[in-house]
């Protein structure tokens, strides 16, 4: 019995760690070099550079870690991209001057905000089963941010040009409500358990904080520099940590910091100084550090978030921007272990999020559904 118990905890472990190398890299647009840096945060070294489509700002990881999307700006296109050879295997055209993405949470839509060089505004629904858009939503003017709820239920843009933010329904691809923030909203970010989104005004130093019960603005929280002369923090750049206690925002232009917003007072409580423009920010997986694009350094700024100090400067390509959740997430068995209903969980998570748990035990590199199943038997045993 021991010697089975051994058995099922070195299987175990060496799924986490095929897991775990699901949620090491780091994807980074460079806009001015139209390519994609690939850092390994367990190194912080670049692995691989990607050509992708003209300007290209805006990138998805899927869920499941399975791809990665990118919005080329000027090509009007999204190239995806497949982690395994680092190249791109399909490219999807939506609207006009794709921005920033988002994946829903079972991974099976993208929605791209296309800001319409800010004449008008669209959303692209992408089915990432077949990599075609199945619908287009019009919002506001400009739409540049764009998140998904933790359940999956709504998504909210936020419109730059028109001052709102607009919130889609998944279940109908309608906008159901929109909703006044301040001048210039860029980005946006939800927080883990989908009680609020912060908003990124870039033209008012300020980010705006909403309540999703009711879609209404609770707190308008000052960023980076206030000071005209300095040329204000332009805020560009949001991500939550993975616990849903701090907000980071990136204050751009002259500012070239990163804020960090308590979410339990919304209030800011750190202010760190990073490269020169910083532009999009994510968070790993497990909290730990924060990467930051700064255009202007051809670099990435790497944040312990422990210390909120800055520990080391990746150079990528030319004018990393980098707007979206751009980190990998590693992937889980669902269920606690030990309880009745932590197998029937896991088998049931794992073939919702894979479409089929033959196609799980291939994502995760099992040699058949069977060898997946008696792994997570092993888990749920444990």
């Amino acid at each position: 019995m021991k010697l089975r118990s051994a058995l099922l905890a070195c299987a175990f472990a060496g799924v986490l760690g095929s897991t775990e190398t699901l949620g090491q890299n780091a994807y980074i647009a460079n806009s001015g070099s139209n390519d994609v840096s690939v850092i390994d945060t367990a190194t912080n070294k670049v692995t691989a550079t990607i050509p992708v489509g003209a300007f290209p700002l805006g990138i998805a990881v899927t869920p499941d870690g399975g791809n990665v999307y990118v919005t080329n700006s000027n090509s009007a296109t999204v190239s995806v991209i497949d982690p395994v050879s680092n190249t791109v295997i399909d490219t999807v055209p939506v609207g006009t001057q794709p921005y920033s993405l988002a994946a829903t949470p079972d991974g099976r839509m993208v929605y791209v905000a296309n800001a319409c060089y800010g004449f008008c505004g669209s959303v692209s629904v992408i089915d990432t089963a077949t990599n075609i858009v199945i619908a287009t939503i019009p919002v506001g003017y400009s739409p540049s941010g764009v998140a998904v709820a933790p359940d999956g239920g709504k998504v909210y843009v936020a419109n730059a040009f028109s001052g709102t933010v607009s919130v889609i329904a998944t279940g109908t691809n309608t906008v159901i409500d929109t909703i006044p923030v301040q001048e210039i909203p860029h980005f946006l970010a939800v927080t883990p358990d989908g009680r609020r989104v912060y908003v990124a005004n870039s033209y008012s130093n300020t980010v705006s904080v909403i309540e999703t019960a009711n879609d209404t603005v609770i707190a308008t929280i000052p960023v980076g520099s206030n000071d005209p002369s300095a040329g204000g923090s332009y805020p560009q750049g949001v991500a939550v940590s993975p616990d849903g206690s701090k907000v980071y925002v990136a204050n751009s232009y002259l500012a070239n910091s990163v804020s960090v917003i308590d979410t339990s007072t919304n209030t800011v409580i750190d202010t760190i100084p990073v490269g020169t423009g910083p532009e999009g920010l994510a968070v790993t997986a497990d909290g730990s550090k924060i990467y930051v694009a700064n255009i202007w350094d051809y670099d990435v700024s790497v944040i312990n978030a422990a210390t909120d100090k800055v520990v080391t400067t990746v150079p990528v390509g030319v004018n990393p921007q980098a707007f979206g959740i751009f980190i990998q997430r590693p992937i889980g068995f669902a269920g606690t272990p030990g309880k009745a209903k932590c197998y029937g969980q896991s088998i049931s998570a794992l073939t919702g999020q894979y479409h089929g748990l033959n196609a799980a035990a291939a994502a995760l590199g099992y040699s058949s559904a069977q060898a997946l199943q008696n792994t997570i038997l092993a888990f749920c045993e444990a």
